[in-house]
């Protein structure tokens, strides 16, 4: 492989690896509560209270989800200073990188 293309294949590979770690899905979609229409059609007693149970927990749930919404929207926006300055100082380190990756190749190393 010419030395020539070699920045440039390695320049792609780093912006796909970064197009393809955009879409990682967050870590905070869970679900705590059953799902809905997934009740245990039993006609036993004690299935009939673990249904009742099961819609209690699940209203509860749902009721607390809510005030936790209400809570995060009077919190405002979290700080992003760390990101950025941590971006922008890997990207002066790859910067420097290839400066001297070029600076290598035309001085014969």
């Amino acid at each position: 492989m010419s030395s020539v293309r070699r920045p440039l294949l390695t320049a792609t590979a780093a912006g796909t690896l970064l197009c393809a770690l955009w879409f990682v899905p967050s870590a905070n979609a869970s679900q705590d509560a059953p799902a809905r229409g997934t009740a245990a059609t039993s006609s036993s007693p004690r299935a009939e209270q673990v249904t009742q149970a099961r819609v209690v927990t699940a209203t509860a749930a749902e009721s607390a989800d809510e005030a936790a919404q209400a809570e995060l929207a009077d919190t405002g926006s979290f700080d992003t200073t760390p990101y950025v300055v941590g971006g922008s100082l890997f990207l002066a380190v790859g910067a420097g990188f290839v400066v001297y990756s070029v600076r290598r190749e035309r001085l014969g190393f």
